[in-house]
């Protein structure tokens, strides 16, 4: 890329406030060309990384401004010590996914017979 453009494009990403795509837009049109994906293709894996790293950013202010006293996870639980903890359901839950899959639920709201 030429100069001119190169600045001018540093320049927006800079105002639009994207700095994941600014710091990965050459390495991935390089990886991209090498790859043979289309513009649409480059694109979206900018658009994906840049979604990504505003996520992680979000999740370290949200834990930052809470004020805990020390980050923990439950990679550093230890589930031995309290054996009636069912650890596969644990983890399950917290992927704070449905537990049925694709199930919808329905829930009614008055006492009326349908």
């Amino acid at each position: 890329m030429t100069e001119a453009p190169q600045i001018l494009l540093i320049h927006q990403l800079k105002k639009l406030k994207l700095p994941t795509i600014l710091r990965e837009y050459d390495k991935q049109a390089r990886l991209c060309a090498t790859e043979g994906r289309d513009h649409v293709q480059f694109l979206a894996r900018l658009i994906e990384l840049e979604l990504i790293d505003r996520e992680r950013r979000m999740i370290e202010r949200r834990i930052k401004a809470a004020k805990f006293p020390a980050t923990k996870s439950l990679d550093s639980f230890d589930f031995a010590a309290i054996p009636s903890f069912n650890k596969m359901q644990v983890l399950e839950l917290a992927r704070c996914e449905w537990p049925y899959g694709d199930a919808s639920i329905a829930c009614r709201l008055t006492d009326r017979p349908l």
